[in-house]
């Protein structure tokens, strides 16, 4: 059974008034994306919440400064009787650690308990990509099961993108009218605002011409390129659904979501001879050790092709 929440209500004004300018700062300085500021916010409010509620009531910002190594292992004692996972913790605890080190800057605070308190382990997940054959049969999926002949070609080219561009579903369904056609070479702004230039295949680039051909709404240059039936802008939801349903037909794993081609695309470049500082350019990520996970995919796959094939395996 989990534990209880912290009562939000004991977060000091002077504190919150704290988190406020911090999540504006990140906003405008670093370029944070709506969902981590969101994260952000909610993982400090249930920190600061539990030491008023741990440490005997509403705090100002001078208490921050006082709180000890064993206040840090009562909190995170406290997120492991809620059921908090390992990674989810250690989202929490560098959350927490970046709002404090701006604290540190602006109001002479030493948080050194905080700022010192050591992740917990865990064991990261390797990207589940699908086969070539398996990315290929979805895209051809999710156009099959459409009713609608422009909404076919609007699922089948966004994932034709994930897929053979390797963007983000929400650098997909992000692209304008001003970006129709589709150049030889997007400029794509992602995470943190950081931009990369990403090859557009002549299948992705036609995928998206068709679409537009059959789409039912005007698409002006500010417009959303990619739209919802009733002419909105597709949310990732729908994306998601499709891909949810062809799944099931296809008969692949719960693994096989938007998000998967997006790995399919970065391991097939790796299995076909691609080098790791080109793919991690055109993911957009802005550590190398974060697209090495995808040697660990391949190993894999190679080792299974080994143990299958070797008389000795």
């Amino acid at each position: 059974m989990m534990s209880q929440r912290p009562d939000l209500t004991l977060i000091s004004p002077a504190i919150r008034d704290a988190m406020e300018h911090w999540l504006s700062h990140e906003r405008a300085l670093k370029s944070a994306a709506d969902n981590t500021l969101s994260a952000y916010a909610t993982d400090v409010a249930g920190f600061t919440a539990f030491m008023a509620q741990h440490r005997g009531g509403r705090q100002g910002l001078s208490s921050l400064a006082a709180i000890a190594t064993r206040d840090m292992r009562a909190w995170m004692a406290h997120e492991r009787g809620r059921g908090v996972s390992s990674r989810s913790l250690a989202r929490s605890l560098s959350a927490v650690k970046t709002f404090f080190r701006w604290l540190a800057e602006r109001h002479a605070l030493a948080p050194t308990a905080v700022l010192s308190a050591r992740a917990p382990k865990f064991e990261r997940k390797l990207p589940r990509p699908l086969t070539e054959d398996a990315a290929h049969e979805m895209i051809g999926t999710v156009e099959m099961q459409a009713q609608e002949d422009w909404i076919a070609a609007r699922d089948a080219a966004v994932l034709t993108l994930l897929y053979g561009c390797g963007l983000r579903i929400s650098e997909a369904l992000g692209l304008t009218g001003a970006d129709h056609p589709l150049p030889d070479v997007l400029r794509i702004t992602g995470k943190g605002g950081k931009q990369r230039l990403v090859p557009v295949l002549p299948v992705a680039r036609a995928a998206v011409t068709r679409y537009v051909e059959l789409c039912p709404f005007h698409i002006r240059a500010k417009d959303p390129i990619f739209r919802g039936k009733r002419g909105g802008a597709l949310g990732p939801g729908m994306v998601q659904k499709s891909m949810r349903m062809a799944r099931m037909q296809l008969g692949l794993p719960a693994s096989a979501t938007p998000h998967a081609m997006r790995h399919s695309f970065a391991t097939h470049l790796l299995s076909a001879g691609g080098d790791l500082r080109t793919i991690q350019e055109l993911l957009g990520h802005a550590s190398l050790s974060t697209t090495q996970t995808y040697t660990a995919v391949d190993s894999g796959r190679l080792m299974d092709i080994y143990n299958a094939a070797h008389p000795k395996a």
